[in-house]
């Protein structure tokens, strides 16, 4: 099984979870980052810091969510690796505020 990102990612764009990545197996585009399910071992340590709660284990996904197995992994093949932290998007906070947390 792998993690996967799903849509709270979109216009925040926080990677903290990059920085905790012990692989490199996050891509990034304009909105969003994307996990490589290749390259992720499932160590679980981008869940606890992501502070939107967007990376989930893939076991764990809803019926209704599990159409994030695939575009993080066409996205991740698309996008960019990313091996450093970068800014959260303009917005991020507020998307955060928004979503609870």
């Amino acid at each position: 099984m792998t993690h996967v990102v799903t849509d709270n990612c979109r216009q925040c764009r926080y990677t903290d979870c990059i920085a905790t990545c012990p692989v490199a197996c996050f891509h990034a585009n304009d909105v969003r980052v994307y996990i490589d399910p290749d390259v992720c071992i499932d160590c679980g340590a981008c869940i606890p810091v992501c502070p939107v709660h967007a990376i989930v284990e893939e076991f764990d996904l809803p019926d209704d969510q599990q159409h994030w197995v695939q575009i993080n992994a066409t996205a991740a093949k698309r996008y960019p690796l990313v091996r450093a932290k970068l800014p959260p998007l303009d917005g991020a906070d507020a998307k955060r505020a928004a979503l609870g947390y």
